[in-house]
């Protein structure tokens, strides 16, 4: 066996284990174990037949004897056994209607259901209400969910990292493309898609059927598929001829209004030939919202990012020290790192006296001594408090290079009373950012009850930028209000909130975001040098019209540049864009914290 069936296999275990509800740590160290071996540089059956499998990161004496008889076998017995006894596809029908997988097996014992074509049959006869414990209003509740299943929709959004851990891996499997809500890179993901060429699909339907991410197909075609996952997500998978492949891809990832706007898509190889056909330019992906066809803006890219101006150290909730967050930003060939840990008043984590920003003011003074030329900012991210008052002293933030205002306990407070409070932060000389302006958490809490419209004419007033935050589960500013800022002439700032190293590559998500909402780089304060954004003024003499970013991108510049970009957008509603300006790639790892 080589690297890629022993690491399948275990990912299939894995995943039967979390259908079974096992104990988590049993099964994340499955899937770390598969990681280790699809990764490794060496034959692993190599390595497990001469008795050397724990040398592999990771690998334990359980992992090892599964390793073993794997390797001698070609198969691990108690996986079998797990699928006889919990018949994955009906397990992961039954998650995907909201059911745990005991409710499932309980319901097909009482049955005498042994597949998941025989539960639907078995409810289409109204059998349910044989089972102990389901009355009318249960079965109704499945039978409409049975009624749903051809969607392929997710009842509750996937976060869009996770989103795209899971097409990715699909796709990279099938050597397919993701598609979908991935691709639009949706904030919350709903329609996971995937789209592979081939003359003859059966050999590709086949395969997306035995991946260890699908644990049920719920639905099957000539070219077609549905997949659920052990989470109960579908995903589907389309196999057109490669001359319809252009076509198939963009059907799978322009939202209904979007593709409902277009003519009826042309057959086309790729997607250029099937933009050239219609006699409209390519579009990139984040903008096949809503209808349009017209000439976007060259959106902002991942490599214009000079600097992440929100990350956190041990200081505060962080995992690691000033010098190790700047190393990695240098690696990742930044100019600058801005280190934004937390003050007393959020409550939930440690926060920073003002002591502690002083002392910590030495460590970074230390740090840049060792990194120049790359430059560590010292900033902060302070809470505001109840009454808009910032949390620490005016000398402390006066001294500060870069300061966010965040809103995290009183997220509650009524619309008026949340707006004066932000307000009123907005207006203190220090701060140069309001991070995570909205508050919401998607899919767990709704945006705070802030007026945004007049938060948006107070920032710019006053020069203050408002962040996209790439955490995944905040995405905060969303690109649509990320496009609203822009028409009113506020500048955004794309940051991770990076709580490690690894948290560094939420950028991404971040970016994706910004070009939901048409960003530019002159829309990103951080595309822009050093110089630009420390040692100067927030705001210039006289009216408070804006801050004066550098030379080539004040003020008033910059809402010229979105009164040009409405027009664009808005000349005669023509329902799509640039053929110069491609999609972000898809190869990418996006993590959490």
């Amino acid at each position: 066996m080589d690297n890629a069936e022993i690491a399948d296999r275990l990912d299939a275990f894995a995943a039967v284990l979390e259908l079974g509800d096992a104990n988590p740590y049993t099964i994340r160290a499955y899937r770390r174990a598969a990681e280790t071996v699809r990764d490794s540089a060496v034959p692993v059956a190599e390595l497990v037949a001469a008795g050397r499998g724990r040398e592999l990161r990771g690998i334990g004496a359980g992992i090892e004897g599964r390793l073993r008889e794997l390797v001698a076998t070609g198969q691990i017995a108690e996986l079998a056994e797990l699928e006889r006894d919990l018949v994955p596809d009906l397990v992961g029908l039954g998650r995907y209607l909201g059911l745990s997988a005991q409710r499932v097996i309980d319901i097909a014992r009482a049955l005498d259901v042994h597949s998941a074509g025989e539960l639907r049959e078995a409810a289409a006869a109204g059998r349910l209400r044989e089972v102990p414990g389901i009355g009318p209003k249960t079965e109704a509740q499945i039978a409409s969910a049975l009624a749903r299943e051809t969607e392929a929709r997710s009842p509750q959004g996937v976060w869009l990292n996770r989103a795209w851990d899971l097409v990715g891996g699909i796709a990279r499997d099938l050597d397919a493309e993701p598609a979908g809500d991935v691709r639009r890179w949706c904030d919350s993901c709903h329609q996971l898609a995937v789209v592979r060429a081939a003359s003859r699909p059966d050999a590709v339907l086949a395969r997306f059927a035995e991946l260890p991410q699908i644990v049920a197909v719920i639905e099957h075609g000539e070219r077609h598929a549905v997949g659920v996952t052990v989470d109960g997500v579908p995903v589907e998978l389309t196999v057109p001829e490669p001359s319809w492949f252009g076509t198939a891809l963009m059907r799978a990832t322009g939202s209904p209004d979007y593709l409902a706007a277009l003519k009826p898509l042309p057959a086309g190889p790729n997607e250029d030939a099937v933009y050239a056909a219609l006699g409209v330019p390519w579009c990139p992906p984040e903008l096949r919202e809503a209808p349009f066809c017209g000439e976007p803006p060259p959106l902002v890219e991942v490599e214009q990012i000079r600097g992440d101006l929100h990350c956190h150290t041990t200081w505060s909730d962080g995992r690691v020290s000033v010098a190790e967050m700047a190393r990695a930003a240098r690696a990742r060939g930044y100019e600058y790192l801005a280190i934004c840990d937390h003050t007393p008043a959020v409550g939930a984590v440690q926060g920073l006296t003002p002591d502690d920003v002083r002392r910590q003011g030495e460590e970074i003074a230390a740090v840049n001594a060792e990194l120049s030329p790359f430059r560590v900012l010292r900033g902060i991210e302070c809470d505001i408090l109840p009454d808009g008052r910032l949390d620490l002293p005016d000398d402390v933030l006066a001294e500060l290079d870069w300061v966010q205002a965040s809103v995290h306990g009183g997220q509650r407070m009524p619309g008026a009373e949340m707006t004066k409070r932000v307000e009123e932060a907005l207006r203190h000389p220090a701060v140069r950012c309001l991070s995570h302006p909205t508050g919401r958490l998607i899919n767990r809490r709704p945006e705070n009850a802030l007026d945004l419209e007049r938060i948006f004419d107070v920032a710019r007033a006053q020069g203050v930028a408002l962040e996209v935050n790439g955490l995944p589960a905040r995405l905060d500013l969303s690109g649509e209000h990320v496009r609203d800022a822009l028409r009113a002439g506020v500048p955004i700032v794309c940051s991770t909130d990076a709580h490690s190293p690894a948290g560094l590559d939420n950028i991404t998500l971040a970016i994706a975001t910004a070009r939901r909402g048409w960003a530019t780089a002159a829309d990103v304060l951080n595309t822009r040098p050093l110089e630009a954004l420390v040692g100067c003024d927030r705001r210039p003499a006289g009216e408070h019209s804006g801050r004066p970013w550098g030379a080539s991108h004040g003020a008033a510049a910059s809402r010229e540049g979105h009164r040009e970009r409405r027009a664009v957008g808005d000349r005669g509603q023509r329902k799509c864009g640039n053929a110069d300006q491609r999609s972000m790639s898809w190869r990418v790892r996006v993590l959490v914290g």
